[in-house]
């Protein structure tokens, strides 16, 4: 049962990252749309950072889970925001 809820914590922290992304290319980019500013940050080189930024809504999943003492599942959350900063890490330097 452990498991099953670090699994479903990685997933919701993998979720939030990407749902933070978009939300931060939504409102910090610079094109059109959203594939333009994907585009774009990709083109300047600053989808890194704008990949850590969207991580910040892990913040939110994370507290909630261990509010509601469900410390497995926070555990995942923090496991996906630590591949998220190693993803981040490997864009930027590669």
């Amino acid at each position: 049962m452990k498991n099953k809820n670090t699994i479903i914590g990685i997933v919701t922290g993998l979720i939030c990252s990407i749902v933070g992304l978009v939300l931060v290319l939504l409102f910090f980019g610079k094109g059109n749309s959203l594939n333009d500013s994907l585009q774009i940050a990709l083109n300047q080189g600053v989808f890194a950072k704008l990949m850590s930024m969207g991580a910040i809504l892990n913040l939110g999943a994370f507290f909630l889970f261990l509010k509601q003492e469900q410390d497995s599942r926070a555990q995942g959350v923090l496991v996906a925001t630590v591949v998220v900063a190693i993803t981040t890490l490997i864009i930027r330097f590669i």
